[in-house]
């Protein structure tokens, strides 16, 4: 069983009113949104990814999701992160959400490629932004 001491890193994501659906729970495409957020911040706060005037972005190319068991607003969940796969312009995040009672909730990943802004063509993962990835990879 997938626990959140698998994963080297974890941010707190709060759920949003609007985040349930009219069955009561978090709609599937906001776990993704959550995905996404906890990527971008941990690349932008360890990796010193540059979002506005960066020379380099991270372009998803693949993703996927279980779900396990419902989230529902108000809820605050433990994401965990690690890295499966670092390549030369990409990697592999793998990611769990847990509940306040460390149950696995969702479970799933996604892959950036990372390109130059101007051309939108592969480039090798920046050195800051490689080593802070190395840290998670598992």
């Amino acid at each position: 069983m997938t626990q959140p001491s698998d994963y080297p890193h974890h941010q707190s994501v709060q759920t949003r009113w609007h985040d349930n659906d009219i069955y009561g729970h978090v709609n599937n495409v906001v776990y993704y949104s959550y995905f996404d957020s906890v990527v971008n911040r941990f690349l932008i706060e360890q990796g010193g990814l540059d979002i506005h005037q960066g020379e380099v972005v991270g372009f998803v190319v693949e993703s996927q999701c279980r779900y396990l068991k419902p989230l529902a607003y108000p809820e605050t969940i433990t994401a965990g992160l690690r890295v499966g796969k670092l390549g030369n312009s990409s990697v592999r995040y793998e990611l769990a959400l847990f509940n306040a009672r460390q149950e696995l909730c969702a479970a799933g990943y996604f892959v950036h490629v990372f390109v130059t802004k101007a051309s939108n063509t592969p480039t090798p993962i920046p050195e800051r932004l490689r080593h802070a990835l190395a840290a998670l990879v598992c």
